[in-house]
């Protein structure tokens, strides 16, 4: 039960970070904002995944599905970073 709540709250917390940042962006137009509000989206997929495996698919092994969702969110945020450097 205390792992449920823990894996939500991640994953709630991820999907607020990712509103709130693509919510600056539609705001303000910064790409940067935009690269990094993608980044949490896919956080929150990863959250998601993290959250799927250990509750409800525990036969299944998720970790490679996880960390290529992850790896693929941390290069989003990289080339954003990358990108927008003026």
């Amino acid at each position: 039960m205390a792992a449920a709540i823990v894996y939500s709250l991640g994953t709630a917390t991820a999907l607020v970070c990712a509103y709130l940042v693509l919510s600056a962006y539609r705001r303000n137009r910064d790409r940067l904002l935009l690269w990094s509000g993608l980044g949490f989206a896919g956080l929150t997929l990863n959250n998601l995944a993290l959250a799927l495996g250990k509750l409800i698919f525990t036969q299944v092994d998720l970790t490679a599905w996880r960390t290529a969702i992850a790896l693929l969110s941390f290069m989003i945020i990289l080339c954003g970073f990358v990108l927008e450097v003026e």
